[in-house]
């Protein structure tokens, strides 16, 4: 019997475990003019080390901050993790529809998504739709998911292998994958998959990747405080 298929509208972002602290920037940075003396540095408070590390975040001195390391188990759409693969920044595993039975987990949009896009491409915007509209894409995203799974699971019952069957699943399927950064290319990633005010180099990402974004973007503000606020003093612009 074939599991229950179940529709969300979020996504999951957990920190797996990591090696990564603002002090990490400190003794990667002071290698240049301290040479071996820099090792002392490691494992020190880096709170007397706020200048060094605005400085290096506003003149875009990025090394330093790739001595870091961020481990995030994360749940969301496949159609999310197609976009999240274009950053070619990070270290990927994703599970595998060719060995494992795939779950009948969906996205559709929450109620807040806007549906409706006005404008041309590199010029638009998105705007709320009806309560007709909302209603008619929850229906049809339900309705073509639901004839999906039954498909994929009939070609499974008559044994047709995973990774042919699963051809039938639409790109709403949810998926989970592993994804290594460090801070640098973390804060490239943020820098463009995320719409803030005072963005020197303002983004327009869609919005289920976004919603990913904010989570790894909290973890990170956790982590490494004095250059997560580096970065937003600098305009969000990566090292």
């Amino acid at each position: 019997m074939s599991e229950e298929i179940i529709f969300r509208d979020d996504v999951s972002v957990e920190l797996v475990k990591s090696s990564a602290s603002d002090a990490d920037v400190v003794w990667a940075a002071r290698v240049s003019t301290a040479g071996e003396k820099s090792l002392e540095s490691v494992g020190n408070d880096a709170s007397r080390d706020v200048g060094l590390i605005n400085y290096l975040a506003r003149e875009r001195h990025g090394s330093p901050f790739e001595h870091t390391s961020m481990t995030f188990f994360i749940s969301a759409p496949i159609f999310v993790f197609r976009e999240f693969m274009r950053h070619r920044i990070a270290s990927y595993n994703e599970e595998s529809g060719r060995y494992r039975e795939l779950r009948p987990i969906f996205y559709v949009p929450s109620t807040e998504r806007k549906l409706v896009q006005i404008g041309k491409p590199g010029s638009y915007q998105f705007v709320d739709g009806t309560k007709e509209q909302y209603e008619m894409t929850v229906a049809a995203i339900k309705e073509s998911c639901i004839l999906a799974y039954q498909n994929y699971q009939k070609l499974l019952a008559a044994g047709v292998a995973r990774e042919v069957a699963r051809a039938c699943l639409p790109v709403s399927l949810y998926s989970s994958m592993y994804v290594t950064m460090n801070a640098r290319s973390l804060m490239n990633f943020l820098s463009l998959r995320t719409a803030r005010e005072g963005s020197h180099f303002p983004s327009y990402p869609q919005r289920e990747i976004e919603m990913v974004a904010e989570k790894m973007e909290q973890h990170f503000a956790k982590l490494m405080p004095i250059t997560y606020a580096a970065f937003e003093k600098s305009g969000r612009v990566s090292p």
